[in-house]
C-alpha cells in the first residue's frame, strides 16, 4: 500500500470516526430531552398522586396496604408519580427515539412515524387505563380471597404498587398492537389480507401473551384479558386495511 492509499485510509477512518461520534452525541442529546420531560411531566403529576393512590387502592376495597420501612411510602409516592409522567410524555419520549432514525428513512417513512406520535401515547394510555379498570379490580379480590381462610392477605404498600404498576405499563404496551399493525402496512410489510388470514396464530399469540400479563391463574381473567387483545387485533386488522389504501394511493402518486 502506497503513502497515498495509507493517509487516504486514516482520513476515511477518521470520517467514520466523527461520524459515529457525531451520531452518539445526537442520541445522547436526545435521551437527554427526553429525560428532561419525564422528569418535567412527573413533576407535574405529584399534584395527582394522592388522587392517582386513591383510585389504585380502590380494589383492595377495605383493606390498607402497610409501610414496612420508613421510607417506603415515600418511595412509593414518587413512583406513582413516575409512572404517571411516563404517561404524559410518552409522545414526545417516543418522538425523540424515532427522531434519531428519521435521517435513515425515505421522506415517507418519516411522514408516517411522525403522524403515529400520538396514537402511541392514545394506545398506551388506554392499556393502563383498561389494567386499573378492568384487569386489577379482578385480580385483587381474586387474590384477596385465595386460601383466605388460611392466610391473611395484609400487602406492602411498596410490593402492591410494584405490581400494580408492573401490569399497568405491560397493558399498555400490549394495547399498541393496532398502531403497530397499522404501521407495518403503510410500509408495506403485511396487508390486512394476510393478517386475516393469520387470526389461528394470533389467537395463539394471544393466549400466551394474556397468559404472561394476567396477574392471576385462574381462566376466568385470562378470558377477560384475550377479549380486549382480540379486539385490539381486529382492530389492527381494519387499520392495517386503510394504512394499506393510502400506502397504494401514494404509490400510484409518485408513478411506482
Amino acid at each position: 500500500m502506497t503513502t497515498e492509499d495509507q493517509t487516504h485510509s486514516r482520513k476515511g477512518i477518521s470520517q467514520r470516526r466523527q461520524v459515529f461520534w457525531a451520531h452518539m452525541e445526537e442520541l445522547r442529546q436526545r435521551l437527554l430531552k427526553a429525560v428532561i420531560v419525564l422528569v418535567l411531566a412527573s413533576g407535574v403529576s405529584l399534584i395527582f398522586v394522592k388522587r392517582g393512590l386513591e383510585l389504585l387502592l380502590l380494589p383492595m376495597g377495605e383493606n390498607r396496604p402497610v409501610a414496612l420501612h420508613p421510607t417506603e411510602s415515600i418511595v412509593v409516592y414518587f413512583r406513582i408519580a413516575l409512572m404517571m409522567g411516563l404517561v404524559f410524555a410518552m409522545p414526545v419520549i417516543v418522538y425523540q427515539i424515532l427522531a434519531f432514525f428519521l435521517p435513515a428513512l425515505t421522506r415517507g417513512e418519516r411522514k408516517i412515524l411522525l403522524s403515529s406520535v400520538f396514537g402511541i401515547g392514545i394506545f398506551f394510555a388506554l392499556g393502563v387505563a383498561f389494567a386499573g379498570g378492568v384487569m386489577l379490580p379482578l385480580a385483587i379480590r381474586y387474590l384477596q380471597g385465595f386460601m383466605d381462610e388460611l392466610v391473611q392477605p395484609t400487602y406492602s404498600i411498596d410490593g402492591y404498587i410494584s405490581f400494580v404498576t408492573t401490569v399497568m405499563i405491560s397493558s399498555g404496551v400490549v394495547f399498541e398492537t393496532p398502531l403497530l399493525l397499522a404501521l407495518l402496512a403503510r410500509m408495506g410489510l403485511v396487508t390486512s389480507r394476510q393478517l386475516a388470514k393469520s387470526r389461528r396464530f394470533a389467537l395463539v399469540a394471544i393466549a400466551i401473551i394474556a397468559a404472561v400479563i394476567t396477574p392471576t391463574p385462574d381462566m376466568f381473567n385470562m378470558l377477560l384479558v384475550m377479549a380486549p387483545l382480540l379486539m385490539l387485533y381486529e382492530l389492527g386488522i381494519v387499520m392495517a386495511w386503510f394504512a394499506g389504501r393510502a400506502r397504494q394511493r401514494a404509490l400510484a402518486e409518485a408513478g411506482v
